[in-house]
């Protein structure tokens, strides 16, 4: 059986093998690859593709090779402008499926254009997965959650020159879900993990086959534990912040009561850095996201407050959540966020916005808090009970980390997607 994979990014064990840097972006496809590899009982030859910068590309306009007996193939796709489709990635994708011949193709997300060009020239439509990671289309809806209409509509010098307000933003994500509808169209099976991408696949495609495909986390999540004596308390842990669907400046907006109760409370904050607003260069740079986050901490003095970490490899990641009192997911929309599952899986206590295939993941009252997305009184209440209960944190922390020991069984993942590969291959229906 081969299998051609289409990723959103180079893999960090290719990027390293190519002496690049290795983003720490869907680290655990690294893992999956290595596990399929490694059976060799599974008879399973993979390829896999992905989009580059036209600096990484030799005269022929595709990168290839070998790493550690998975071959790879590079393209250049414009991924800042992801809203934009260029057909000429057609033809290059058409080549790379001439040479590696494959039984089929597993596309990973919807987010780039790239997915669409693969499910136009890919031949047999009933050889294609789409596996759902964020629907575009839904997030596009989602995305201004609750913003004041003037910082949705307003142009810093950054947004003038980029012409890309948050407004603009929005634009783009519902650009990209027209195409990710049309891909979803045209696919035979598309894959999915919670009820509610369940429901907006079948809605897109009723004729495609829906294949339930959970996901295993990256490695170092799964042998470590939270402990309420290794804490900092009342600390608060988002894994980023950087645009409005992720909501952060909910919390901004709460913390000020917060802090009345539990006033060393700390936030930690990471992913791109947003509010930096020292250098002239900062200054000019900034997004009015950034600009309106940063005005929040100031109004509400939070400036001791508010820790913003940058980019964390997965053991620094780890590290975090496991110093941190509470995870906090306060998004307007997200499908089964990886972060829930990490902090989870960790046994850690978390609050998140109850909103997507987030109840997917976890349920209220057992393994987590839930709250109403946008109602910041209810976000705060939870946190309050998590801070101030700890046998109660400990408990719903224990019961999440055993549901998330399920959900995210890399054993169990791996099998459920041998046997989509072999129902696809092999033109079967799942039983």
């Amino acid at each position: 059986m081969k299998i051609l994979w289409l990723c959103n990014i180079m893999l960090p064990k290719i990027a390293e093998s190519e002496g690049m840097e290795a983003g720490n972006k869907e680290g655990w496809l690294t893992g999956l690859s290595d596990e399929i590899l490694r059976r060799k009982e599974l008879h399973m030859e993979l390829a896999v593709c992905f989009p580059v910068g036209k600096e990484c590309l030799p005269e022929n306009g595709i990168l290839k090779g070998t790493c550690e007996g998975l071959s790879y193939y590079g393209f250049y796709e414009d991924v800042a402008n992801a809203e934009i489709y260029d057909s000429r990635i057609e033809e290059i994708l058409r080549k790379i499926i001439e040479e590696v011949k494959p039984d089929m193709v597993h596309i990973f997300g919807t987010e780039y254009p790239h997915t669409l060009a693969m499910t136009r020239v890919f031949p047999d439509k009933d050889k294609i997965l789409i596996g759902l990671q964020g629907i575009c289309g839904e997030c596009g809806k989602a995305y201004m959650a609750d913003l004041p209409e003037k910082i949705q509509n307003r142009y810093l010098f950054r947004d003038l020159v980029k012409r890309d307000n948050i407004r603009i933003q929005q634009k783009k994500f519902l650009l990209r879900g027209k195409n990710e509808e049309e891909a979803l169209k045209l696919a035979g099976h598309i894959a999915g993990r919670t009820e509610w991408d369940k429901e907006i696949a079948v809605k897109i495609n009723p004729d495609a086959t829906y294949h339930v495909l959970r996901e295993t986390l990256r490695a170092p999540f799964y042998d470590k534990e939270w402990n309420p004596e290794e804490i900092e308390k009342h600390s608060i842990f988002l894994s980023q912040g950087d645009y409005p669907l992720k909501g952060l400046h909910y919390l901004l907006w709460a913390l000020p009561e917060l802090l009345t109760k539990y006033p060393d409370t700390k936030v930690y904050v990471a992913g791109n850095i947003i509010t930096n607003y020292k250098t002239l260069m900062q200054k000019i740079k900034i997004g009015s996201y950034g600009k309106y986050c940063l005005d929040l901490i100031r109004k509400g003095k939070l400036e001791e407050r508010i820790v913003f970490l940058g980019k964390l490899s997965a053991l620094q990641m780890r590290e975090r959540y496991l110093k941190s009192h509470v995870f906090l997911c306060p998004s307007s929309l997200e499908n089964s966020p990886n972060s829930v599952g990490e902090a989870m899986l960790l046994g850690m206590p978390v609050v998140s916005s109850n909103v997507g295939g987030v109840p997917s993941l976890l349920e209220d009252g057992k393994e987590g808090l839930l709250y109403p997305a946008g109602d910041t009184k209810a976000m705060i209440q939870a946190i309050d009970i998590l801070f101030s209960d700890e046998e109660k944190a400990l408990r719903l922390g224990r019961a999440a980390r055993e549901r998330a020991k399920v959900t995210h069984n890399g054993d169990a993942n791996l099998k459920a997607l041998m046997q989509i590969y072999e129902q696809i291959v092999n033109g079967r229906k799942p039983t």
